[in-house]
This record gives C-alpha cells, structure tokens and sequence, in this order.
C-alpha cells in the first residue's frame, strides 16, 4: 500500500510540478504528517525533491529529472488498452497515433504483461452506436478537434431545430454520447452544446480564445444534461397499463422508466397499474404512446387522451375498407 502511494506522489510531482503537502495529501487521501514521511522515504530511496518554503512552496523534483517507472499495474495496463476506442480515435484523425501509442505502451510493458495486454482487445470491444444505426458522418470532426486542441475560434453555420443561425464560437470540448459527437463551446458569452451533425458549415478562424483554467468538460456535462432532462419535462400524463406496457413505457426512456420503478404495484383485475410518468408535451407524448398501442390506456390530462382517441380514429377509418384505389398494385 505504502509503495503505491510512493508512486502516486512521485507521479503527481513529475507530471503536475511544485505541490503543497496539503495537496498531495488531498490526491492521495492521507494526513499531511504522512506525506513528510513519504517525502522523507522517496529523498532516501535517492529521489531528487526538495522543497521549498513560502506561500507559493511546496515540494518538486529536480529540474529535468525524470524517472522512466510509470507505476502502471497489470489491470491498469489492460484497462488503457481497452480504453482506445478505434471508431472514435479514427474519426478524431487518430487512428495511426493510437495504435502507435498502444505498441510503445506494449513494448515498455513487463513480457508476461504484454499477453495479458493484447488479450484485452482481442475479447473485449466496446461499440459506442445504438442498435439499427450506423456511425453518423461528421465531416468537419478533425477540423473542429484541432480548434479545440489549439483554443482557436470558430464561424460556423449551424441547423436547430427551428432555426439555421450563423456565427463565431469558442470551442472548449468534444463529447461522444451515443455514437453522436457534441461540440461544447461559448457563443454570446453562453456555454452551448452543438451537434456537430448539425453544422452546415465551418471555417477555422486565426483568432484564439482564453479558456478558463477552472473549466471542466466531464463535470460541465453531467450538469448540463441533468438539468436537460429535467426542463425537457414540462408536464406528467397519468396511466393505465398492462405487464407488457409497462415494458413499453419503461423503453421510452430513462426518465420514464425510473417512474414506473418508483410507481406502487397495486394491480387491479386484469393485472394493470396505473403509473405517473412525466412528459415532454402533448404532441411528443401522442407519438411515443402510439407505440404502445392496446397495452395502456391515458387517463390524464384530457387533450393527450382526446389526441390519442382521435388518431385511433383517424387510423380505424383508414384501415376499415379495401384498399384504396391509389394503393393498390397493378397487376
């Protein structure tokens, strides 16, 4: 354990520079007291840190002196190696750097690592698309990667949708949700999210942008799509549902389905539960129930029950003769 820790301090230093003893305690999660002594064990193991007093002190290791230990371990090895994903590395313009990384990776591995290595992406892959869909084509990806990576801005031409509205961006991040790139970026002083199927048109401007030190993209877009789903939600419909609709309802989506999980389990005769689940609007909440077809019943609000009745009515006139002449084939 001690040795671990070692390591992560001596790692810590090499790659982030001067650190207070309070800080390392913090990344390590160990007393302040205890990181003396382990600053006391890496300096007699002949590790070259010093420290330095002040506000602005901290301990460091000695200008230009690196050590070539990386600390991995065995399933962390692995675990890099199963992180690589091919199709978004590809798509990013890194497919070859990757691989390159992966083999020098494989070749300062100990030998009876490196099969453990190779056997990860041989049994395991990760395949970020939904089913019934293919990649989506982006074609300004590596354009817009670049910009992120050098802080340049950005004019594009962006698709909404109600809208096609022009102008100049900063790109602070990329994002893969579901086989669909995201582009977070700052307009009008705003943070935004673009899908970057969506831009009609880009141009890589010579202008560079400062982005905060503080900013988080992980942590920026969990909290932006929470907050998302939960103003998607605007309003709640009341149901009646068979076994196999309950089923139905849950695949719509995350929301819906933690409502049905929450929902008692109080069956009348025929095996039905009601349910309260929340709702973008009328009109979408129509279309998404139309999939269930008999196996639930919209008891509230009345416009989505009367919207449902009329388009089973619309749909029971349509089907109730022959064919008509239009959609019969020729013989």
């Amino acid at each position: 354990m001690r040795a671990s820790r070692l390591l992560s301090i001596l790692m810590l230093l090499q790659t982030r520079g001067r650190m207070s003893a309070e800080a390392l305690a913090a990344e390590v999660e160990v007393s302040v007291r205890t990181i003396y002594r382990d600053i006391d064990q890496l300096s007699a193991a002949g590790v070259p840190v010093y420290a330095e007093r002040g506000c602005t002190g901290g301990f460091a290791l000695l200008d230009g002196w690196r050590t070539r230990l990386t600390g991995l371990t065995a399933p962390e090895a692995q675990a890099l190696f199963l992180a690589g994903l091919p199709g978004p590395a590809s798509e990013l313009g890194l497919g070859e750097v990757m691989q390159a990384a992966q083999l020098k990776l494989l070749a300062a591995l100990p030998t009876d690592w490196q099969a453990d290595a190779r056997r990860v992406s041989a049994r395991f892959h990760l395949d970020p698309v939904g089913w019934f869909s293919g990649p989506r084509q982006v074609d300004h990806l590596p354009a817009i990667a670049e910009a992120v990576w050098t802080d340049r801005r950005l004019k594009v031409r962006y698709e909404s949708w109600n809208a096609i509205t022009s102008g100049e961006i900063e790109p602070f991040g990329l994002v893969l949700k579901a086989g669909i790139w995201y582009l977070v970026a700052r307009a009008g002083g705003k943070l935004r999210t673009y899908r970057l199927s969506n831009i009609l048109e880009l141009t890589v401007l010579d202008a560079g942008f400062h982005r905060p030190a503080t900013f988080d993209l992980a942590q920026h877009w969990t909290a932006s799509t929470q907050s998302f789903e939960t103003q998607i939600y605007r309003d709640t419909a009341l149901l009646r549902a068979s076994p196999r609709g309950l089923k139905l309802l849950a695949g719509l989506s995350p929301a819906v389905a933690d409502a049905i999980a929450r929902a008692p389990k109080t069956a009348d005769a025929r095996g039905w539960i009601r349910v309260v689940i929340p709702i973008e609007s009328v009109e979408h909440a129509a279309q998404e129930l139309l999939r269930l077809h008999a196996e639930a019943e919209v008891l509230e609000p009345a416009a989505l029950r009367q919207r449902l009745g009329d388009t089973a009515r619309q749909l029971a006139a349509l089907y109730a003769g022959a064919p008509t002449q239009r959609g019969r084939r020729r013989s």
